[in-house]
Formats: C-alpha cells, structure tokens, sequence
C-alpha cells in the first residue's frame, strides 16, 4: 500500500515578501533607493522578483528626486525606499519637494525593530514624526496585519484628489515576521472624499460671465495637468478666445506657441502676461494657489477683475487672494461643463491686444558682448534642435526661469521643475527618472537644464545614469556664481556680493572619468555643434557652455511690489 502523504501547505511569507507582493498589486514597476541595515529584509525579497526594476542612486535625496520625475512624467505614484536614519533624513528635502508640487509619491522608508523605537538605537530617527508637515499622510506599520490595507490606502491617497507624497515606516522585525496574508482587493478610508461634484449652478455662472467679459483672461496651475484637463482647456481657450497665463507649475499645460498664451506670470512671468492679468475684467484661475511668487502684492493682483478659483484642496480656495468665487472640484469636469454649455463670448479685440505686448518681452540675446555666449541663446538653439518635444527637467535658479521662457513645450507633463520648494539638485535626478519611466528608442529626449551650482549638489548621480544607459542630457550653464542670489546683490544689495562666486571642477574632465562624452562651448556656433552632437549620441551626454557672468533675469518684480511694476532690464548690457 503506498504512502499517502500529507498535503504540503504553501511556506508563510516573509513581511518584506508581502510588501512586494502589495507593490505588485498596484502595479508598481519600478522603486528608486538605496540598501541599508534596516531595509535588507526587502532587498532580500527584490532578489527575486523579476517585475520591479530597482535603480540604484548613489544618494537617498536623489532616489526621491528620481521617483519624483518618474511620477511627473506619467502621472502615476512614484516609489522611493531608504533606509533608516540618515537614510531617511536624507529623504526629507525630496519629500518636501514632491509635497510643495503636489507630485504622488510613496516613500517607504526602513526603521529599527519595534522593540528599539525610543531608545535612541543605532540609525533610529522618528521620521514618521518629521515628516507630518510634508506629507499628505504617513504610517508607521506596527502590526503586520496592517501591511497590506495602508499600502492599499497610501497608493489610493497619493493620486486621488490633491495629489501628494504618503510615507509608509516599515521597522525592521515586521519585515522579518511571517504571515500568510495577502493584498488587499478593497479600500474604504472613512471620512476621505478627494473630490467633490462640481456645481451645476456656478458653472452656468462662469458661462455668463465669460459670455458678458471684454477683458477675460485663463490663469492655469499645475492642478489643470494632473487633472487630464489640457484638452478641454485648449477647446475652451479657442472657442471663448481667452487669453491664456500660466504659473511655473502650469508650463505646458497649454502649447506655448499658441497664439493666445502668454507666458508665465509672475514675478518672473512676462511683460504680456502680468499685463493682462492686471488689466483683465474676469480671472479664470485653475488647479494654482495663486502664491506669493504669482501674485506680486496681493492688494493689488487683477485689482479690476472678478475672480475665480478652481482648485481639487478646498484649503486653497480664498487662502492667498480673495476671491469671488472659490469652486472646489476637479478642474478637467469643470472644463467639460463648461464647453458643453456652448460659450457665445463677446466679440471684442482683446486677444489680438494682449497677443501685440507678447511680441514686448524682452531676451537680451542680441544684447551680448561679440564672441560670448548668452544663456537664453543656449536653451533656444536646445529648444530648436529638439523642436519643443524634449521633457525638460530643470534645478532652480537664474536657468530655471529661462528655460520658462525660451524653451517652447508643446505638451504636458514635459516641465519638470521644482516650483514650491526651490530645491537645488532637483534636476538631474528627476531626469534620471523620468528617462527611466519613458525607456524606450521612439521616447522623447530628456534635457537636463542646470547651473553650475546646482550640478553640484547631485553630480554624483551620473554614475546612475552610466550604469542604465540613460540618455540624459545635460545642459550646464556655467556663470561662476550662484546667479539668482548674485542677482538679488546686484539689485537691493548695491552689488554686496557675498558668497556667490563658486569654482567648479572642470565638468568636461569629470564626465569624462564617469566615461561620460564632455562638450564645451563658448560661442552660438560651438553652443550649436555641441547640441547637436549631444542629441545624436547614445546615452547620458555633459555639455557645458560658458555663458556672461553678470547676466540677469527680467522681467522681475521687485519684493514687495505689484505685478504691473515689473523691471525690465532695459539697457542692461
């Protein structure tokens, strides 16, 4: 008689094995990070699993800034894991930034074994406290039972409404602890409703007074993008013949050659859109919180205009600039409505007005000393050889508003930059994630925009780049100074130049020992050849152009004042 043996039942899994098993579950393909003492449990678990990518940044702000551009290039979460400790105060500005921008992200982040929380062990910080104030939500998973409904739930909160980071703390022994649980199928956070319906009423009251307008003008934030809305928008823009402004964060959502957009406003926005802004009779103003950098003095923003603020975070409505109105909802079913209510605007030559003060911005280019090379010149000739469809990431600085200028997107999603925070050493790392989200030989050329300040703040991460083939881009406008704040010196400082002039390496060399092509130039017809010869080479490039010292951002409008006293910079030399 032969021996019936005992049905084998399925080995119990590891918490890290669950985790993973829940990342494949929302349908995460790939995490940036970093491995430490904490998360080798995970690292363990990522060993065999074939359907996650993980990409090695050689620093953990970087990761964050990597799963950043990841998700402002495809609109789904970005995915970061660190270690505890440094590892996860290293984090901190990376979450901070995607939080300020609004940018989905889950941040898992290692700790020590619950039975070590709050003896100051070693790499122990209490980073799901640090972190309240820049995130959407977080957790700390003390009972492995919760595991797969927060990650359920922190998926489901970083891209529904506002978008947003959510950190997950995984302490050491729960990744270790064995289960036989698996992914949650179902979510139910009570009390959490990320939008609201919009209503019937004040959409057929935004109909009438677009209708009744002579000077109306469309203000579009970052919000209008991670909505789906740039379609409606753009039917909209046409059918009512609405002038179009963008904020820093809004850029692409509506094509810039339009003939009806006008730039971005603001402080550094152009002399055509802080113009219309502050003539305009209706101000239309969507997914932007209208912020300081926006609004110039805020007694004296649109100071003719009725106002309207549409925003998915009722916090927003009426917080920076007193509105008429103040909509909570989702700006791309507002657009929808809106359109289908068959818009018979007045027929007025106001468009065509705001379109002449377009043509007033000024560029400086042709301002420049012979044989020197002039930064905006630079993003143009990158502008030109890319024809507008390259996505663009940028650091923050004097670039960062050039590139807002005179490089001319053609689609959303296409600017990443960092708009809220300000973070130096944002670019090339959200470079290096969003070349990894849009692989493929037919994706887009992505350009990296930076200073020689900024470089430096991440330049590490071009072994990453090397290491995946990355064909990133990079542009680096070397001045020799920290030029946003040599400006301000200049200005309101009477040229007090303090700790501003900064040395670099030289860039060429440095790629160079990263077995990276290094290109220089120093003149339009070098900047030229360089580009070009960039963009037909495979994988990561390093091109530096030596641009003027002393060369400045306009239009400005100085703190402190309105947006319709901008200086222009009008014989600067």
């Amino acid at each position: 008689m032969k021996n019936i043996q005992e049905p084998q039942l399925p080995a119990a899994k590891s918490g890290a094995e669950l985790l993973i098993e829940c990342l494949l579950a929302e349908q995460v393909d790939t995490i940036f990070g970093y491995p430490g003492g904490a998360v080798i449990p995970i690292y363990d678990a990522l060993y065999d699993c074939r359907e996650i990518r993980h990409i090695l940044t050689r620093h953990e702000q970087a990761a964050v800034h990597a799963a950043d551009g990841y998700a402002r290039v495809t609109g789904k979460a970005g995915v970061a894991l660190v270690t505890s400790g440094p590892g996860a105060t290293n984090a901190v500005t990376g979450i901070a930034n995607a939080y300020m921008d609004s940018v989905p992200m889950v941040v898992l982040t290692g700790q020590v074994s619950t039975d070590l929380i709050g003896r100051d062990s070693f790499q122990e910080v209490n980073i799901y406290g640090m972190t309240m104030d820049v995130t959407k939500h977080n957790y700390s998973v003390m009972d492995l039972r919760e595991l797969p409904r927060i990650l359920k739930e922190a998926f489901h909160l970083a891209v529904t409404g506002r978008p947003g980071p959510v950190l997950i703390d995984l302490p050491k022994n729960i990744m270790t602890a064995h289960t036989d649980l698996s992914p949650a199928a179902e979510i139910n956070i009570r009390g959490y409703a990320p939008t609201a319906p919009i209503d019937e009423e004040a959409v057929h009251l935004i109909a009438r007074k677009i209708e009744s307008s002579l000077r109306p003008v469309l203000v579009i934030g970052g919000g209008a993008m991670a909505h789906g809305a740039t379609e409606q928008l753009h039917r909209l823009a046409e059918i009512a013949q609405i002038p179009v402004a963008t904020t820093l964060m809004g850029i692409g959502a509506f094509p810039t050659r339009h003939p009806l957009y006008l730039g971005m406003l603001g402080m550094h926005g152009t002399y055509a859109a802080n113009r219309a802004v502050h003539h305009a009779d209706l101000l239309i103003c969507l997914g932007t919180r209208l912020n300081d950098r926006l609004s110039g003095k805020a007694k004296s923003f649109a100071p003719h205009a009725w106002k309207i603020q549409v925003d998915i975070d009722d916090a927003e409505l009426d917080k920076n600039i007193p509105v008429d109105l103040g909509l909570c909802g989702d700006v791309g079913e507002l657009l929808r409505k809106l359109n289908a209510c068959a818009i018979k605007p007045k027929p007025t030559h106001w468009s065509e007005e705001t379109a002449g003060w377009q043509r007033k911005v000024p560029h400086y280019n042709e301002a420049g000393v012979v044989g020197t090379l002039n930064p905006q010149e630079v993003i143009r000739l990158i502008d030109k050889h890319t024809q507008g469809n390259a996505v663009v990431a940028t650091d923050v600085g004097q670039h960062q508003i050039w590139t807002a200028h005179h490089y001319r997107f053609s689609r959303p999603r296409s600017f990443l930059t960092s708009g809220g925070l300000g973070t130096m050493g944002f670019g090339f790392p959200a470079a290096i994630g969003a070349a990894m989200a849009l692989g493929g030989s037919v994706a887009p050329p992505v350009v990296c925009i930076t200073g020689d300040g900024s470089f430096q703040m991440n330049l590490q991460e071009l072994m990453t780049a090397v290491d995946y083939e990355l064909p990133v881009k990079i542009a680096i406008l070397n001045n020799g100074y920290l030029g946003m704040v040599r400006q301000w010196q200049q200005l309101f400082y009477e040229r007090r130049y303090s700790s501003v002039n900064i040395t670099s390496p030289d860039f060429v060399a440095f790629a160079g020992a990263y077995g990276v092509p290094g290109l220089r130039a120093q003149t339009p017809e070098e900047a030229d050849a360089v580009i070009r010869q960039a963009l037909a080479l495979p994988g990561p490039v390093l091109m530096e152009f030596n641009v003027r010292e002393e060369q400045n951002v306009y239009p400005m409008v100085p703190p402190g004042a309105s947006n319709d006293q901008m200086l222009t910079g009008d014989g600067e030399r």
